[in-house]
């Protein structure tokens, strides 16, 4: 892969769990930063979280931008030779209105873009996800690959979060191939992102480790997920940002498929004694929906229950040359900084 002279790169949503790896592998690699936040008062927190990472932070520059206004946009894309919009909103639980997620995703996606045309940028690289792949058309015998859409319209078989991720990523490739001009487009679609805990801003994913760790669970339902380690997917962004062979492309980024008595069984054999609390026991699908009732998150997951929706990551790795740590490793850094131990990245 040909050396890219380092430049400046934008990194929309510099408090998140991914952006904040992403900052951390550009300054490493001597790129020059610029990040947005909705507020100036959060810069301290980023810079801190930063240099956990392993990087030296103060050079990080940052810009007030909100995903919901034109506000901050011109300023945060001047000068600069890429962007990664990272910034996405995230819900634990549910919105009441899918458009309480849509409109930040679609809408913001679209600011950002327009504002990179404009200002001359290079390329664009869009953190999407699995779940504008996987959902709403049932499960594949094969694994899902770029070549798959999620159906947005089926509700029975998709969240307001895997509808938002869909809406955002398919108007950014509309306004690409109709307005795009010079500009270069990559869209990233990560599996599950978990990993080493560097603030209290993590990814939703690492919920499942935290509620094993903790016995909030009562036994083990059988979900399944496509799991990423943040370090990896951030790699996967640099990548995709300077290999002249991404543009116009997706690129799936997940590891291993694990059912949650995988992920249960590996916080046992790694944790010992620290790891009493998660359950063995898997526990039948009705009981899950009982248990669904009196928890919000349950039953927002409902209709994944007992499916399994394994992707391919081959194109990231054969064109990119992307590589991923092993599944166990990624539950056992993100279990192990989730009980305050220090993880190196």
């Amino acid at each position: 892969m040909p050396a890219v002279p380092p430049g400046l790169v934008l990194v929309t949503g510099g408090s998140g769990y991914i952006a904040e790896f992403c900052i951390a592998e550009l300054l490493q690699e001597g790129w020059r930063v610029r990040t947005t936040i909705r507020s100036l008062d959060k810069a301290q927190q980023v810079r801190a979280s930063v240099g956990k990472i392993g990087a030296e932070p103060t050079a990080i520059e940052f810009v007030k931008a909100d995903l919901n206004s034109d506000e901050g946009w011109d300023q945060a894309v001047a000068g600069a030779d890429y962007v990664l919009h990272v910034a996405s909103p995230v819900p634990l639980v549910d919105p009441t209105s899918d458009d309480e997620l849509v409109r930040p995703a679609r809408d913001g996606t679209l600011r950002v873009l327009k504002a990179a045309r404009d200002a001359g940028v290079t390329r664009v690289v869009l953190t999407s996800s699995i779940s504008a792949i996987i959902y709403g058309r049932g499960t594949h015998a094969a694994p899902f690959t770029e070549s798959d859409w999620t159906d947005e319209t089926n509700h029975a078989d998709s969240s307001p979060y895997d509808r938002s991720k869909t809406i955002a990523e398919r108007a950014a490739w509309a306004w690409y191939g109709a307005e795009g001009g010079a500009l270069e487009l990559v869209a990233i679609n990560p599996g599950d992102v978990i990993g080493p805990v560097v603030s209290s801003d993590f990814s939703v994913s690492l919920n499942i480790v935290k509620k094993l760790l903790d016995g909030s669970v009562p036994g083990l339902p059988r979900f399944g997920f496509s799991l990423v380690d943040v370090r990896d997917i951030a790699r996967l962004h640099i990548l995709a940002m300077t290999a002249s062979s991404a543009a116009g492309q997706r690129f799936i980024g997940s590891g291993d498929y694990l059912w949650m008595k995988d992920i249960a069984s590996i916080l046992k054999q790694g944790l010992g004694d620290k790891a009493r609390k998660v359950p063995s026991l898997v526990l039948p699908d009705m009981l899950v929906r009982v248990f669904a009732i009196f928890d919000a998150v349950v039953r927002a997951r409902l209709y994944e229950l007992g499916k399994e929706r394994r992707v391919s990551s081959d194109k990231a790795r054969q064109t990119l040359g992307w590589t991923t740590r092993p599944a166990s490793e990624s539950v056992l850094a993100a279990a192990r900084s989730l009980e305050g131990e220090r993880i190196t990245p």
